[in-house]
């Protein structure tokens, strides 16, 4: 079983952009969940006081061998300069990944520890 949904969000004014998507598969006994981000904001920069953001970056993961699950996220955001028109324009971005990875036999198992009291 494979689902997936994709979106593309444009403002009006096509300065914010954003694209997402997320993929749900079941395979080889392993479920599984990726979700993408990417968010993209363009402003037009009128004078040279206008900072440049700093890159960033965030990693995490997590495993858990008893409920056979492993999350992993990732985020990176940043920002860089252009030039159009004779006009300077600072794009600034953010990229996420979202992964989670379940055992399928580990989820039921989960589900029946989880009943008895």
């Amino acid at each position: 079983m494979r689902d997936l949904l994709f979106k593309n969000l444009t403002s009006s004014d096509g300065k914010r952009k954003v694209i997402s998507s997320s993929e749900i598969t079941d395979k080889e006994g392993v479920h599984s969940i990726i979700r993408r981000h990417f968010i993209c904001l363009v402003q037009e920069v009128k004078d040279n006081k206008t900072a440049q953001p700093l890159p960033y970056l965030y990693v995490l993961k997590e495993r858990n061998t008893r409920l056979h699950k492993e999350k992993f996220f990732c985020r990176l955001k940043g920002g860089m300069y252009a030039l159009s028109n004779n006009k300077v324009f600072l794009i600034t971005f953010i990229h996420s990944l979202k992964i989670s990875l379940v055992s399928i036999s580990g989820v039921s198992q989960h589900y029946v520890e989880e009943d008895i009291p």
